[in-house]
């Protein structure tokens, strides 16, 4: 297990979202100024209510790539019958640059876990050439797996993911 890949073990993100892969781009992602994902990291609620700046790295530009963001926890981590929850998906995006050049098939929405800490995870594929990817047909019950294979994506080649809860007048102040 690579050191890349480790964290995203131990947090579940491998294994209850994606199969094991080997990173082979590197991925920033970064909400307002420059409050930067790390994984596992806590973000508050209200850091994260506009769509963050994603940029590859060590791509080029004849490639494209496409980012998916869910919630591996919905509706609740003990109870996770929703699993994943669909936040955002960005296609096209050329390699060598931030998501704002890409082409966002699904708005974001931002996270807003009712109980409990929940994973958000951000994955990147490579996609062959700019090829037609299809929309998910919902949210809800969203399968990163099952989408990528239905889209011909393959395994990731980069994903990052942080943790968020509700906010209680206690955790503001």
């Amino acid at each position: 297990m690579s050191r890349l890949t480790e964290p995203l073990t131990v947090g579940r993100v491998i294994g209850d979202v994606l199969d094991m892969f080997t990173p082979s781009i590197k991925i920033t992602v970064a909400y307002r100024s420059n409050m930067q994902v790390n994984n596992g990291f806590e973000l508050m609620l209200n850091s994260i209510t506009a769509p963050p700046r994603v940029e590859v790295i060590g791509g080029d530009m004849r490639t494209f790539y496409t980012l998916i963001m869910t919630d591996a926890d919905a509706p609740s981590p003990s109870e996770p019958t929703e699993r994943e929850y669909l936040h955002w998906i960005v296609t096209d995006i050329p390699g060598t640059t931030s998501n704002s050049f890409g082409r966002e098939m699904v708005s974001y929405e931002m996270p807003r876990p009712v109980i409990g800490i929940h994973r958000y995870v951000f994955v990147l594929f490579q996609q062959q050439g700019r090829q037609t990817v299809l929309p998910p047909r919902r949210r809800r019950y969203f399968n990163t797996r099952e989408f990528a294979q239905s889209n011909g994506l393959g395994l990731p080649v980069a994903a990052v993911y942080f943790n968020a809860q509700r906010e209680t007048a206690s955790r503001r102040g």
